[in-house]
């Protein structure tokens, strides 16, 4: 058997070709009808099983299998439900997966296992590649890791239908637990509860004291930054230009940066006023900020100038600047209108000859 990984996943290549693929089924209803081949040694009832395996799983939340062990725990007769856990933890099958369901598989189980559910009969069970060679290759499995469910035998819950998860990405305990219970028809379950991670919350403590700390420290220089009337007025001059700009409408329609205009070149800004694209936001966000400094300068900065050269000239550079970005903004227009506003609004004149009186 050849061991490949692929995608974190563990792949296992069987030596027999015509039996690669595994239906579901099979090994599920074998293994639930108790036709298997099991060692000479397993008892025969299924009510001796139970406390072994319950006893077993007490300190761990589920069982460590081998090959042996997991025949004689899967085998008829069985009064209990089964849930077994095959996975391939070795750091040479580079399976992640199986290394991020482990934990939430051992909190699940354990959460079981030390629940008080009356009559409920639940072993669970954790198979490793390393441990179960035989029954991997028995099964037929080609990915890992795979959670199987069996039902009981005979006794209560023998009707249930056995059940395989396949992993396609990381599982959570909660998604474990829904899956299980949901096929455990009239069986009693607990409630998962996470134990409280007082790492973490230590971390966390220590974190809001050290950004405490840092804001204690530097409060006198950061304070009369953040109170700075420029700061704010800069921040929200950007605001207000990326909003009326479409910014948003950009994020909410996915709008494209440019595209073709289908002459080989290249279109910046779409046809008509119910589309734009992200560089013609950006075009015309540019124009508004020039606009806007333009405007700033004319009426707060180049009335306290007090060289009246100086100030002439500034007055007659920022209105050119705005005289020029604003007709560039018509411009602009026209094209959104896919036609030459000129012609359209331009005055039809006046028929004098219809002003004559016959």
């Amino acid at each position: 058997m050849k061991l490949l990984s692929a995608s974190g996943r563990v792949a296992y290549v069987n030596y027999e070709p015509a039996n690669f693929q595994l239906q579901n089924d099979t090994f599920l209803s074998s293994q639930s009808s108790g036709k298997q081949k099991r060692p000479n040694n397993i008892e025969n009832e299924g009510g001796d099983k139970y406390p072994k395996f319950r006893a077993a799983s007490r300190s761990t939340g589920a069982v460590t299998l081998d090959d042996a062990s997991y025949h004689e725990l899967t085998a008829a007769p069985r009064d209990y439900h089964t849930v077994v856990l095959l996975t391939a933890l070795d750091s040479r099958f580079g399976c992640d997966v199986c290394k991020m369901f482990q934990p939430e598989w051992e909190l699940l189980s354990r959460t079981w296992s030390k629940a008080k559910l009356g009559d409920s009969k639940l072993v669970f069970g954790t198979l490793d590649f390393l441990d179960g060679k035989g029954t991997f290759q028995q099964l037929k499995l080609q990915t890992a890791p795979i959670v199987i469910l069996l039902p009981p035998s005979s006794g209560p819950g023998s009707g249930n239908k056995p059940a395989r998860y396949d992993f396609s990405s990381p599982v959570t305990a909660e998604q474990m637990h829904l899956w299980i219970s949901r096929h455990l028809a009239g069986v009693p379950t607990p409630k998962l509860v996470r134990p409280i991670n007082y790492t973490r919350m230590m971390g966390m403590l220590i974190g809001m004291l050290a950004v405490i700390s840092l804001i204690t420290v530097s409060s006198k220089y950061v304070v009369p930054i953040l109170r700075s009337r420029n700061l704010w007025t800069a921040l929200s001059l950007l605001a207000i230009l990326l909003f009326t700009t479409g910014h948003m409408f950009n994020h909410i329609r996915k709008v494209p940066y440019v595209a073709g205009d289908g002459k080989g070149g290249i279109s910046y800004f779409a046809g008509g006023f119910q589309t734009q694209f992200g560089l013609e936001s950006q075009i015309i966000a540019a124009i508004y900020g020039v606009l806007s400094l333009g405007s700033i300068a004319l009426a707060m900065k180049a009335p306290r100038i007090l060289d009246p050269q100086s100030q002439r000239v500034t007055v007659i550079l920022w209105s050119a600047v705005t005289w020029v970005m604003y007709s560039f903004l018509i411009s602009l227009f026209r094209v959104k209108n896919g036609n030459d506003s000129r012609e359209k609004y331009r005055p039809t004149g006046i028929n004098r000859k219809a002003m004559i009186m016959p």
